[in-house]
């Protein structure tokens, strides 16, 4: 399994949550996040003087997918979030030992498989 981190532009999470749902993965976790990377903030003026907004607010989504899925997503991902502009975002891609179920505690392949299905 493995777990996708991806960090992208606020206005892009609508188109990227409708990419991924059309393709059958529903299940993810949605983070409000503050980063900077290359863009390293914005310079915005008020009033009389200019000032650096450091760490612009970004969406972190997490999905956990099968060895087989998770290229689509980071595929889907990647054109979905794509402006084109500095500050579209990041995909981390992490190995994922295990996962368990809450209710049921089912564990392993079985329990990603359903959790990305809504089950």
């Amino acid at each position: 399994m493995k777990k996708i981190e991806a960090i992208i532009r606020e206005e892009k999470l609508e188109s990227v949550k409708t990419a991924l749902e059309e393709k059958g993965i529903a299940g993810m976790t949605l983070t409000r996040v503050s980063g900077r990377g290359r863009q390293k903030g914005i310079l915005l003026q008020w009033r009389a003087s200019d000032y650096r907004v450091d760490f612009l607010p970004k969406i972190k989504l997490e999905i956990v997918l099968s060895d087989d899925e998770y290229k689509d997503a980071v595929d889907i991902i990647c054109k979905a979030a794509k402006t084109g502009k500095e500050g579209d975002g990041m995909i981390f891609v992490l190995p994922v030992e295990t996962a368990f179920r809450v209710r049921t505690s089912d564990n392993g392949e079985i329990c990603s498989k359903t959790i990305e299905g809504g089950k």
